[in-house]
């Protein structure tokens, strides 16, 4: 019975550890990359169909950021809560990239993690 308990205690380690976790990196850290990432973009930023320069999709991802902060637990739900559609039209946020192509900026985030934590 003991030996059942230790396993089942190691499994619930394993399936609890994020893959930030298991890098030591914090979800905060992981935010900051994301927002970095933003910032360092070359690409045009497009919320209810008005262009905005990577810092101001910066500040206003960040003020999405603070006003869910308590519901934010994953990366994951940072993209869908702060950088993913508007509040007041729920038209999604657009990447356009300098050759011209337009992402959905959650899709775009995602893919940016996904790279992230491969490193």
């Amino acid at each position: 019975m003991d030996m059942l308990v230790r396993i089942f205690l190691a499994i619930t380690i394993l399936f609890a550890l994020t893959p930030e976790k298991a890098r030591g990196e914090s979800l905060d850290q992981t935010i900051n990359y994301l927002l970095d990432y933003v910032a360092k973009s070359d690409a045009t930023f497009v919320r209810n169909g008005q262009t905005h320069t990577p810092q101001e999709a910066v500040n206003h991802i960040k003020a999405k950021y603070e006003h869910f902060k308590s519901e934010i637990k994953t990366p994951e739900d940072f993209i869908r809560l702060s950088a993913s559609k508007s509040l007041l039209t729920g038209q999604p946020y657009l990447v356009r990239t300098k050759d011209g192509k337009e992402i959905q900026l959650s899709a775009w985030l995602t893919d940016a993690l996904k790279k992230h934590r491969a490193q």
